[in-house]
């Protein structure tokens, strides 16, 4: 794993196996619509779900059901106004760049777009003077929150390397919202990301995916509706953790995968024949690795498997047919350009970086043009991070995937490359109905760039998310800085300035 700079000095990776002035508050979130969905699934709550509810609309007792959602997202969106950006070429990531077009965000959704749109009299106009505008970036493989900075191990709490099968845990129970890192998240156009456990173990946990805005909780920042992941592992990581105490190799890694699906199928079996029989008697007793299990096999939560090798990733294949769940994205897949046409076969998505490689033996075999030929097979090729210095820097990673495809022969547009860090990242996270591309009806996550997003020069601007501005690159005030730094970073704004976004609405002033 390579290491990046950042402004505070992080100890150790992300994916590895375990490591040793006054400010302003920010703008009071608007109240949200009232929902039916679940905060674990994004569906309408299942009768298993909503007989244990009740007035408070939280469970009523401690059981094991279909689409629990025992933490619920808090979110709100943050007050917005309506706006027309004009005079913008619009890379909608549903279609064709529309240049010198214009799109109007009206009450936190995509209210038009076009060559024109009516601006309403109550409507901010900003005139983008030929610049450019994108969805919000989505990040899949994030560790935000969960390896902040600054790093240490007081901090660390991405790998539960205590067993090779690590169901029971949530990331979102470590994620820290004060990290410093999300806002230059933020910064680099960045809007929705996805934190998964580290890599230590065949399988780690629950993912949660999150809006990158100021929290003073994890639930605060999850994403409303958003389904969770689970993170698997394959090969050397969890052979290395675990070769004093077992699994030491790959067969032992597979025997691992195996006999966890087999125990969680005799727990959904058991649960679902209670709940048929009108859930009479006792229930079964809980066991939260297997609830987490029982919710994949139920096809309630994506898995997403950290894997370099094809041959690995094939057998994940086999094992995934072998239980009956699906495998939503293969991530870092070096060598997914060796198995692309399986991937497009099955419809599973590879989260791959443009260039790395390497590093270690089973990364030995990447090539700069896999994302290129994952996507010339017809599967859904997807630009991830895995590191906080790279997730500021997803339109330049695409970009290194445009030119080494040129360089094998492979002409990808820049109106196919952006899918790779918008509609398709959507997708891999069960959100494309909501995020992701820029279409009448969508969460206003947009993104003003200072150039083509494809150019090395290009900056964010200004970011929206929800329809609400909550970064500008030329106003302090609207430049989000986390309770962590308040006092200690020099606030960078002009003297009469108002301050700046706080992570903590009643915090300090």
């Amino acid at each position: 794993m390579r290491f990046s700079p950042l402004l505070l000095v992080l100890v150790g990776a992300a994916c590895s196996a375990p490591r040793g002035s006054g400010a302003g508050s920010a703008p009071t979130p608007a109240s949200p619509a009232s929902s039916t969905t679940t905060a674990s699934t994004g569906s309408t709550a299942s009768p298993a779900s909503t007989a244990t509810r009740g007035d408070s609309g939280r469970p009523a007792g401690a059981m094991s059901m279909p689409n629990a959602d025992p933490f619920p997202s808090t979110y709100r969106p943050f007050p917005s106004r309506t706006t027309v950006i004009r005079n913008v070429n619009v890379m909608t990531a549903a279609g064709p760049t529309i240049r010198g077009g214009a799109i109007l965000m009206r009450d936190g959704k995509v209210a038009a777009v076009g060559t024109t749109v009516d601006a309403p009299s109550d409507a901010v106009v900003v005139d983008g003077q030929g610049r450019w505008v994108t969805p919000g970036l989505v990040d899949t493989h994030s560790h935000l929150g969960v390896y902040p900075a600054p790093g240490g191990a007081a901090l660390s709490d991405g790998n539960e390397a205590t067993n090779p099968v690590t169901a029971h845990v949530w990331a979102e129970h470590s994620v820290w919202p004060h990290d410093a890192q999300f806002p230059r998240n933020l910064a680099g156009g960045v809007t929705t990301l996805q934190v998964l456990p580290g890599s230590a173990n065949l399988i780690g946990g629950r993912s949660v995916v999150l809006k990158v805005v100021p929290g003073r909780t994890v639930q605060d920042m999850k994403f409303p509706g958003a389904r969770y992941g689970m993170k698997m592992a394959c090969g050397e990581n969890p052979k290395r953790v675990y070769a004093s105490r077992g699994p030491a190799t790959r067969m032992g890694n597979v025997a691992g995968y195996r006999a966890a699906w087999i125990g969680a199928e005799s727990y959904r079996r058991r649960w679902d024949a209670w709940t048929a029989g009108g859930r009479r008697g006792d229930p079964p007793a809980r066991d939260l690795g297997n609830e987490t299990l029982a919710e994949v096999l139920r096809g309630n939560i994506y898995v997403h498997n950290h894997c370099y090798r094809a041959d690995e990733m094939a057998q994940m294949i086999d094992v995934a047919r072998e239980f009956g769940y699906s495998i939503r994205s293969f991530h870092h897949g070096v060598e997914a350009y060796k198995v692309a046409d399986l991937l497009a076969r099955d419809s599973i998505s590879a989260s791959i970086w443009a260039d790395w490689g390497a590093f270690k033996m089973e990364a030995i075999d990447a090539v700069k043009g896999n994302l290129a030929l994952v996507h010339r097979a017809g599967a859904r090729a997807i630009v991830h991070s895995d590191d906080p210095s790279g997730s500021q820097r997803l339109n330049q990673e695409a970009a290194k995937g445009i030119a080494a495809g040129r360089a094998l022969g492979i002409d990808i547009s820049e109106d196919e490359a952006i899918k790779w860090v918008t509609i398709n990242a959507a997708w891999s996270l069960g959100l494309h109905d909501r995020i992701g591309s820029l279409e009448p009806g969508k969460n206003a996550d947009v993104v003003l760039w200072s150039a083509n997003p494809f150019s090395v020069y290009a900056r964010p601007d200004r970011v929206w998310v929800d329809g609400a501005v909550l970064y500008d690159r030329f106003d302090p005030t609207e430049q989000w800085r986390t309770d962590f730094e308040l006092g200690f970073v020099p606030v960078n704004r002009p003297e009469s300035g108002a301050g700046n976004r706080s992570a903590n609405p009643g915090g300090p002033r």
